[in-house]
């Protein structure tokens, strides 16, 4: 018997528009700041500005990341309840038991993974790696406006990021900022794949839900 779906709107337009934002933006800051710490493309005249203009395409997307990142931390206060910071508590012993149910499913231990939509809209295992996330895109944008402040001085550039310089060598926050985009990259994928086989699995619309901001919630979990 085929079970009662309902549609719930989830994730709400400020939400879809970061998601979309970041992912444009980590792209463009990966392939520039690839080629800015390891130039692939070769200058013959000082008229092509290769490196001025990937330069500047990385400041760019670093400020547009900057913002969205800042739209996304006041929709944690205004959106709606899976979007709120409230949703993201990680001492839930909910969360804790939850969360070793959907790790069991990841590893094909468990058919079903533990309902999470009509609640939270997130697994368990989506909130601890957000939260995750939500430090490293700190740390990413510290270490950027840390190097950004060499060439800029003045107290802004200071608080952004520029007094690093005084507590971490400048070459350790260079590996730290070029580690972080190898670690978002594998994510991007991870976060992909996770992405389709929870939609495949339990048939929810999840891969559609960030375009249309909805899912599908099952009879049981409507309960």
């Amino acid at each position: 018997m085929q079970q009662q779906r309902s549609r719930v709107y989830v994730w709400e337009f400020p939400v879809r528009f970061t998601h979309w934002i970041n992912l444009l933006c980590i792209l463009a800051l990966s392939i520039t700041g690839f080629y800015i710490g390891n130039p692939f493309i070769q200058a013959y005249s000082a008229k092509q500005y290769i490196m001025g203009w990937i330069r500047f395409i990385h400041f760019v997307a670093a400020y547009a990341f900057l913002m969205s990142f800042l739209i996304r931390i006041y929709w944690g206060f205004m959106g709606n309840k899976y979007a709120n910071w409230r949703a993201f508590n990680p001492f839930s012993a909910k969360k804790i038991r939850d969360l070793a149910d959907i790790t069991m499913f990841y590893l094909l231990l468990k058919k079903e993974p533990p309902p999470a939509v009509k609640k939270e809209g997130h697994t368990a295992c989506a909130i601890y790696v957000y939260l995750g996330l939500f430090i490293l895109f700190v740390i990413e944008i510290l270490t950027g406006f840390a190097l950004y402040s060499q060439s800029h001085y003045g107290v802004f550039w200071k608080l952004m990021g520029g007094w690093l310089l005084s507590v971490i060598n400048v070459q350790n926050i260079r590996l730290y900022h070029h580690l972080i985009m190898w670690f978002l990259i594998a994510f991007a994928i991870l976060h992909v794949y996770i992405g389709w086989f929870l939609d495949k699995t339990e048939k929810n619309g999840l891969m559609g839900s960030i375009f249309s901001g909805y899912k599908f919630v099952t009879g049981k979990e409507l309960e």
